[in-house]
């Protein structure tokens, strides 16, 4: 376990020399390492041990969206893209490959430093001990940060389990976008729901239907979505979240 003091060491990659001289100045609170392409960014990603990887698109020798196809492939180090000013695309290409959240450039400091800070919170152990969470064939364990489908696990980004978190913590019961996006983005913007919808898109092509042949996750028009409870789920091995609440 890192030591208290030490700072969290986050990985800028980012063809803008200058840029990245000045987060390094910036980021007091942090050790910065940087890479100006991405072939040199990856193999940095790969090498060593982050906290979190900033990462921009439009990079020299190989593109942000492949960098993070190939990390997530070994790696689920939690991933911030730097994406286009306006360019809805690549925010949504970048969820959708694995990115814990996204900054269109340019970009004020604080910002960054504030989402920066928001994923490393979600990411952190929880003070108040291991949490775990079973419907059905899916567990998920606070503490481990590991999510199980029928015994396999399976690979979550560090905001697609915060967002499956939340759900199952509310199994059987609608949760508003605007919670989710303060839960486990920290934003309270509307223009953001899409990132929303993106996460719920990769969680259910992640966890598949339930055994019941249902969505897992099913959308709330005009709402949000719920975590849906197998219909034949009763004893211990389906054990709802929420103390006192009926499992059906």
């Amino acid at each position: 376990m890192r030591d208290p003091i030490d700072k969290p060491v986050i990985l800028v990659v980012d063809d803008d020399v200058e840029l990245t001289e000045m987060l390094g100045e910036y980021l007091e609170g942090f050790t910065v390492a940087t890479a100006h392409d991405g072939n040199t960014g990856l193999k940095k990603a790969l090498g060593e041990v982050y906290s979190l990887v900033v990462l921009d698109v439009m990079l020299p020798r190989m593109n942000g969206f492949e960098v993070l196809r190939r990390l997530r492939a070994t790696s689920q180090v939690p991933v911030l893209m730097l994406t286009a000013r306006g360019d809805s695309v690549d925010r949504i290409v970048g969820l959708q490959g694995g990115a814990d959240d996204y900054l269109p450039k340019p970009f004020n400091p604080e910002e960054l430093l504030a989402r920066m800070n928001a994923i490393l919170r979600r990411v952190s152990p929880l003070s108040s001990g291991p949490e775990v969470l079973t419907i059905g064939d899916v567990s998920l364990d606070g503490g481990a940060r590991t999510v199980r489908r029928g015994g396999a696990p399976v690979e979550m980004t560090a905001a697609e389990f915060d967002l499956l978190r939340v759900l199952m913590r509310s199994a059987g019961r609608a949760v508003d976008r605007e919670s989710l996006l303060h839960e486990v983005l920290g934003r309270h913007f509307s223009s953001s729901y899409r990132s929303i919808d993106n996460h719920i898109s990769n969680l259910r092509r992640k966890l598949g239907p339930a055994l019941d042949g249902r969505e897992r996750i099913r959308a709330i028009r005009n709402t949000g979505y719920t975590y849906t409870i197998p219909e034949a789920a009763t004893g211990p091995e389906s054990t709802h979240p929420e103390p006192g609440s009926d499992v059906k």
